[in-house]
């Protein structure tokens, strides 16, 4: 018996969209809400082990984690290696989400979370979907539609409607 088993999966995240909605999701409903209803923790900082209080506890250090990809800001001609946007915006982005999706938590994406999904091309209401639902959402390979195309004309595999559904304006 494999003890990992249709729990766990590899999935190809093809551009900045499907990395930031794929951290988002793990972050928000796996690592802070689980805790969180099980009155393990009160806050995504108090709540044990998970990367998003690792990454708040860098960023209050002023450290980047070695075992993450960086945030490095904006884009720019020689992009270094990681995320295009700040991890304090990141950080922003998972709560705003968080207090929208939870009943108890009322909330709103701010100004800048929403400066990211602009960039990104998702639309707001598509962002809640794929952060709650990711893993039904997405089976394979994710990206935007020109990524995906090339990913599943390389493998000769794949239908892109769903990545083109959730992930396009």
């Amino acid at each position: 018996m494999n003890l990992w088993e249709g729990k766990f999966k590899s999935q190809a995240l093809l551009d900045e969209a499907a990395v930031l909605a794929c951290m988002a999701y793990v972050d928000h409903s796996l690592l802070i809400e689980r805790p969180i209803r099980a009155k393990m923790a009160t806050t995504p900082e108090t709540s044990d082990y998970t990367s998003i209080q690792r990454r708040i506890s860098s960023v209050i250090k002023g450290e980047q984690p070695a075992e993450f990809l960086p945030f490095v800001g904006n884009e720019h001609v020689n992009m270094p290696n990681g995320l295009m946007f700040r991890v304090k915006d990141y950080i922003v982005l998972v709560e705003d989400t968080g207090r929208i999706i939870r009943q108890d938590k009322r909330g709103a994406i701010s100004s800048s979370s929403q400066d990211i999904l602009n960039r990104l091309n998702i639309p707001a209401e598509n962002w809640l979907k794929i952060t709650t639902e990711f893993g039904a959402l997405f089976k394979g390979a994710v990206g935007a539609l020109p990524a995906l195309t090339e990913y599943c004309e390389h493998l000769r595999r794949q239908s892109a409607s769903n990545c083109q559904r959730w992930l396009c304006a």
